[in-house]
């Protein structure tokens, strides 16, 4: 039972303070505290109650011993870490949910129930059961509980509109970067680490026609029985929906137009009435049906359920075989890499670029070796300069097979940074320097506008902000 409680308490907060904010409602089990306790000492004992308070949102003396169970819960070190410290980042947390208030910066009802529903599905997965959650934060039923979560939620969302607010009204010019650069001593300049440079061609199986038929009629088969009575959709798509996203949920969603899920199912979602069942459809997923539940406006409630064709042992035969063709060609030098890319690879993302991966931080070619996902980084480690590997097995993201190709365009070593050569990298440290002080800023002029109280001992401590406004 121990074990239990410790994993629904470690799943809870890592869920919970993933944007940092610490909860202000709810008081976590005397004995969580006297654990704490034992590793971060009070000055002296006392039952918990409000020590700040940031327009109408309090801080309780419990909020700051929940920030350390994050941070240990993380994995993270709280040896050096304050109470003054961990009471700063929770007044922050505040300000900006205070003041996304004022600024009437919307967050809606149906976007912090997407959230609530998304994280609690994950807890759920990971710890057993709705009851033990509601059960563990002595809550009296699921309905409570969702509340509570709800608001803690909500205040999460607000936080970070109101830090995108700020960050996103920072730009920054070539000039400015330049003398970012500038002003950094030769002594003081970055080292950036080995890097290369990749790419990729990938053969999708080509799926038989038999088997797309196979889940079109499978399709057809749930659509009549639901409309037929005899299962519910949410039931199905539980029991079948390939969807990991949405398979513990019913197959729900809710979206507008301006949701990304690819075209066609958004096509076919909003040119059904509510109540109805759409009939198969493929998009690049898979096949699919969708029932939509409730129309509000601009917003639709919907289930779908996917289903992925089979790839038999001849599709995947012939796929290697074409793509074994394709290497030939290159090493032959038929043909370069980048033009087999363009001409023959069957991945939309790479293709045009001559198959050039982007990396996903950064956005840019660049792949820093200790940063670099491990499984591509076994793929490409042994591969010396323009060398293809040979034809390599693969899962997309989407759980479909695929063969493909790579190599190694461009290799950039360690060193120390150069202008010329690392200004992406210069920018974004450039702009995020010029980020820190605009929110610097804020906070200067928001605390002097804002009913700000800090109560008892905390009075004493040193903040990196003026929240005592002396």
């Amino acid at each position: 039972m121990k074990s239990i409680n410790n994993k629904i308490a470690l799943t809870f907060f890592l869920l919970l303070f993933s944007s940092g904010i610490a909860i202000a409602q709810e008081i976590i089990k005397e004995s969580v505290i006297d654990t704490i306790k034992k590793v971060i000492p009070y000055q002296k004992q006392k039952i918990d109650g409000v020590i700040a308070k940031v327009g109408d949102y309090i801080v309780l003396d419990s909020d700051i011993d929940k920030s350390y169970l994050e941070i240990t819960g993380a994995g993270g070190s709280i040896k050096d870490i304050t109470r003054c410290q961990i009471l700063g980042k929770i007044l922050e947390d505040k300000l900006y949910a205070h003041q996304a208030i004022q600024d009437s910066l919307k967050v809606t009802d149906s976007e912090v129930k997407s959230m609530m529903d998304e994280r609690l599905n994950y807890m759920v997965e990971q710890i057993g059961s709705m009851d033990k959650v509601v059960k563990y934060y002595k809550k009296n039923s699921e309905e409570e509980f969702r509340t509570y979560f709800f608001d803690v939620l909500k205040e999460q969302k607000l936080t970070s509109e109101m830090q995108k607010k700020i960050i996103d009204g920072v730009e920054i010019t070539p000039e400015e970067v330049r003398d970012f650069f500038k002003k950094i001593p030769t002594a003081d300049l970055p080292v950036f680490g080995a890097e290369m440079e990749v790419a990729q061609i990938v053969v999708t199986p080509k799926v038989s026609e038999a088997e797309k038929q196979k889940v079109i009629d499978k399709l057809n088969e749930f659509k009549k029985e639901i409309q037929e009575g005899g299962s519910s959709f949410a039931t199905k798509a539980v029991l079948y929906s390939q969807d990991p996203g949405s398979r513990a949920t019913g197959g729900y969603y809710k979206m507008n137009k301006k949701t990304p899920f690819v075209k066609e199912f958004k096509d076919v979602a909003f040119s059904l009435a509510e109540g109805e069942i759409s009939a198969p459809f493929e998009t690049d997923f898979g096949y699919h049906i969708i029932y939509v539940e409730k129309i509000k406006g601009q917003d639709i409630e919907l289930r779908h359920i996917l289903l992925i064709p089979a790839v038999t042992p001849d599709d995947l035969k012939e796929a290697k075989e074409k793509i074994a063709l394709i290497r030939k060609r290159i090493v032959d030098k038929e043909i370069t890499f980048a033009q087999a890319a363009k001409t023959m690879s069957d991945e939309k993302e790479t293709k045009a670029n001559g198959g050039a991966l982007i990396n996903p931080k950064t956005q840019d070619t660049r792949f820093e070796l200790t940063k670099m996902d491990p499984a591509l980084y076994s793929q490409v480690s042994n591969l010396k300069d323009n060398e293809v590997s040979l034809p390599l097995l693969d899962d997309d993201q989407n759980g479909k097979k695929k063969y493909k190709l790579i190599t190694v365009t461009n290799r950039i070593d360690a060193h120390t940074a150069d202008y010329a050569k690392d200004y992406v990298k210069i920018k974004d440290l450039a702009l995020k320097e010029k980020q820190i002080k605009a929110i610097g800023k804020w906070f200067d002029e928001k605390i002097q506008q804002t009913y700000i109280k800090i109560i008892g001992e905390y009075r004493d401590c040193t903040f990196a902000n003026n929240w005592l406004k002396k």
